[in-house]
């Protein structure tokens, strides 16, 4: 039905997804602008690693990007569908989704949450933008890669649905990083804190895996050094879009906006590349 998928960006997420399509059964190609992510997978350019595709799933930083590779295969080919599982802002989605279709292509925005585990197991949670007979083109392709599917309407509402779960996501994990922090400044012990906030109503997907203090959660960056599951410069990112989004339609979020400042700063600092839980160690020494 998908013919040969085209994976472009085979980072944390995108090679695992991947996998994940070719355990299934699925022919995929991947490209990749760094040489050694794509070893295997690709033919000499994007182009002609593209060439068969009937689908084109893209899972890059940002929406210049994304647009790169949309424009250098729009007329490769008609019928074609893209599938943006980037997190980019809604301008550029419904731009491109505008170009895609003038062109004879599809074009779905599907942005997800659920880090490398989710990748890798088939876990993800996609957040849907599009028509309803392009998301039903690639809806066997997100069941394969995701658990929950979630089409919030036309081009670009995956996105903004994408900018106000990761806003939560953002302010979430401050608050557990400041809790955990003054836990520790109050004599508590950090994994009966855990078990106490696991059983009550500070339960949350950020604090069981990514618990900022190293060796309560063994599967948590913390305990492997911060190495990022979700970066903090993606964070950073993903808050500034969310801020886009919130001025553009007028909405004030001062809780995201303080959480914008706070990722950028740390990103910033020279910390952009460690996990988001890695904030705890700035926060702590205050």
């Amino acid at each position: 039905m998908h013919g040969t998928i085209c994976m472009v960006g085979l980072g944390t997420m995108g090679r695992p997804m991947a996998r994940r399509l070719g355990s299934a059964g699925c022919d995929v190609t991947g490209w990749d602008s760094d040489a050694e992510a794509r070893e295997g997978l690709a033919l000499a350019s994007l182009e002609e690693t593209a060439l068969g595709a009937g689908t084109v799933i893209t899972m890059l930083p940002d929406g210049g990007s994304v647009a790169s590779v949309v424009e250098s295969l729009l007329e490769q080919r008609q019928d074609r569908i893209f599938l943006d599982c980037s997190s980019i802002d809604v301008a550029t989605t419904r731009r491109l989704a505008g170009m895609a279709a003038a062109a004879g292509c599809g074009f779905v925005d599907a942005p997800v949450s659920g880090g490398p585990e989710g990748a890798r197991d088939g876990t993800l949670s996609f957040m849907v933008g599009g028509s309803h007979d392009h998301v039903a083109r690639v809806r066997l392709l997100l069941d394969i890669m995701g658990k929950r599917i979630i089409h919030f309407g036309k081009s670009g509402s995956g996105q903004a649905a994408k900018a106000c779960h990761n806003m939560i996501c953002g302010i979430t994990m401050l608050g557990v990083c400041e809790a955990f922090a003054l836990a520790e400044s109050l004599d508590l012990d950090a994994q009966k804190f855990l078990e106490l906030c696991r059983g009550a109503a500070a339960q949350s997907w950020i604090l069981d895996n990514r618990c900022p203090v190293p060796g309560l959660v063994p599967e948590a960056p913390a305990t492997h050094g911060y190495a990022p599951g979700f970066s903090a410069r993606l964070m950073a990112k993903d808050l500034s879009l969310a801020q886009e989004a919130a001025s553009t339609s007028g909405q004030t979020t001062p809780f995201g906006d303080e959480a914008a400042r706070r990722f950028a700063r740390f990103a910033a600092s020279g910390h952009g590349d460690l996990d988001i839980s890695a904030i705890y160690r700035a926060i702590r020494s205050g």
